[in-house]
Formats: structure tokens, sequence, C-alpha cells
């Protein structure tokens, strides 16, 4: 059984993460569950989630953190831990809390893709 859509392709938010996580080498949108999922070759870097995400209203990022960022991350009150993706180490950026720095939302989306695009793809991002 197919997921429903769950978002607008007219969602300033989505057009803005549109912007940034395609500029990454080889990536990808593809729809799962009813979201826009971002793609390094087949991994999954980033989420486009919305309010079933989270006890709050609203949309978000859904990313994949540097292991060594996620404490001080989990910290401050704009990130949450995501159903379902939070057990893997998965942290969510609420659009909500504040006003959304999309260049802090390029530097999540880069260390996100990191830990999953192949070493050609990273290759490709530093040159």
């Amino acid at each position: 059984m197919a997921h429903p859509r769950t978002y607008s392709d007219k969602d300033p938010y989505l057009k803005q993460l549109r912007k940034v996580c395609l500029k990454f080498p080889e990536s990808s949108e593809v729809e799962a569950w009813g979201r826009p999922t971002f793609r390094a070759g087949q991994k999954i870097f980033a989420v486009f989630g919305g309010p079933d995400e989270k006890t709050q209203s609203g949309y978000c990022l859904i990313f994949k953190p540097d292991p060594e960022e996620r404490p001080a991350l989990a910290q401050d009150e704009r990130f949450f831990s995501p159903r379902y993706w939070g057990p893997g180490g998965w942290l969510g950026l609420d659009f909500d809390v504040a006003k959304v720095d999309w260049e802090e939302v390029w530097e999540l989306c880069d260390a996100s893709y990191r830990q999953v695009a192949l070493k050609r793809m990273i290759k490709a991002l530093d040159t």
C-alpha cells in the first residue's frame, strides 16, 4: 500500500530545501513514505518532514548529523529526535522554532551527505 502524499510542491521550505539538497553531486529526490527524500545514490541523506514527525506542527529537515556534533545539536531547542529516524542517530531541525538559516541547513545537509555518499561523490563535492 502506497503512502499518501503529505506535502505540497508549493511549500516554500521545500523549494529552498530542494535548492540545497540537489546541488550535491549525484543527488536526487525520491518520494518515499509520502515525503520527499534526498539521496546520494541510493542512500538517504535528508528528508523533508512534516507534522507527523514530531508532536509540534509544522515542517522540518530530518538529517544524519556528524556524530561529534550530535550532542551539541541535540541541546539546541530547534532540534529534536524524529520518530522512526531518531533511534538511528538522526535529528530533525524544526523550521517553525526560529527563522531558518539556509547556510546552516547547507552545512547540516553537507555533513549528512558525506556520511552516506560514495568516495567519488565526496571527491566531486570537494573539487
